[in-house]
């Protein structure tokens, strides 16, 4: 079994305030979690309305689809996101 990480640091240069920030990762994030079936949160930086820092976690049995999933959300993310992806880190647990 394979638990795939992905951390995703994201700039948002045009939000003027945390409602700004939570608009702009709301369908996002649900999107994300409907179409890839994976675990995600915010686990950091919730108080600092340009930066959000996200955690996505799947598991298979497969190394290779855990690590085409994961690239898939980063390139989502960069596709559909309002933001600019910072830092991305993909870890194996």
């Amino acid at each position: 079994m394979v638990i795939g990480l992905l951390l995703l640091e994201v700039h948002f240069p045009h939000a003027t305030s945390l409602k700004d920030k939570r608009a702009a990762l709301s369908g996002f994030k649900e999107r994300i979690r409907r179409r890839f079936n994976v675990a995600l949160a915010e686990v950091a930086n919730q108080d600092k309305w340009q930066l959000a820092s996200l955690a996505f976690i799947t598991v298979n049995n497969e190394r290779g689809i855990v690590d085409q999933t994961l690239e898939k959300i980063i390139n989502e993310a960069e596709a559909s996101l309002e933001g600019e992806i910072v830092q991305s880190k993909i870890v194996h647990l």
